[in-house]
């Protein structure tokens, strides 16, 4: 399941990253703020490629598809939780607290779905892809230089992070509203159920990390 196949492998090594990132963050040396964002990136990469190879190799599996949403999300909530700890304003936290809840909400929603056995319609789109690249560059940005400087760089982070948040608003409206016939608790062979699973193919797809068939494709994260 693991041991032979890298983009597995690759996900797991994301995993790894974190402890390490933490540490670092956290340690006494100057060049801290560099290397965190250093070791973010790398699993900002490490994030791509899986899914490339797996997409490519056909190496796509189960525990993949689990474990590939699971890393990108663990990674950005930790990532951002030093940011809040270190930033330590409002205007910096409210953004992250947007995004960190939002995976969680629709963390619990895809898992209901996919009780539902509907998880299976959610395909890749551009916008996934667009909030996913815009935390990325938010977090490497604002990781690499110390907090109470570098005002100009810090700026480009905060204006990265907020467009973020707003694609991050608007993919769970999305998520929520093409849900909404099963949340609601309408059948889905009523009159307006019956192209349930076109409706959200179509509104869901921002959400690539949870593709079956490319188990480690990404988000949005």
């Amino acid at each position: 399941m693991i041991s032979n196949n890298i983009a597995n492998q690759l996900t797991l090594i994301r995993i790894i990253i974190i402890p390490l990132l933490v540490a670092v963050y956290y340690s006494p040396f100057e060049w801290r703020f560099l290397a965190s964002a250093a070791l973010f990136g790398l699993a900002g990469i490490t994030d791509w490629l899986d899914g490339y190879i797996a997409r490519k190799y056909h190496l796509a599996t189960p525990f993949g598809a689990f474990l590939d949403p699971v890393a990108d999300k663990l990674m950005v909530a930790v990532a951002l939780s030093l940011l809040i700890e270190s930033h330590a304003d409002v205007w910096f936290t409210l953004p992250a607290t947007v995004i960190i809840c939002r995976e969680i909400v629709i963390s619990a929603l895809r898992e209901w779905m996919a009780e539902m056995g509907k998880r299976a319609t959610v395909a890749v789109s551009i916008i996934g892809k667009v909030k996913t690249t815009l935390q990325i560059i938010a977090i490497v940005v604002l990781l690499m230089v110390d907090p109470k400087g570098a005002h100009l760089i810090n700026m480009l982070g905060y204006i990265s992070l907020y467009a973020a948040a707003i694609l991050t608003l608007w993919s769970m409206y999305a998520y929520i509203r093409a849900a909404w016939p099963s949340l609601a608790g309408h059948d889905e062979h009523d009159e307006a159920g019956g192209d349930e699973n076109e409706t959200l193919s179509k509104a869901l797809n921002e959400e690539p990390d949870a593709q079956p068939s490319d188990s480690n494709s990404k988000d949005t994260k």
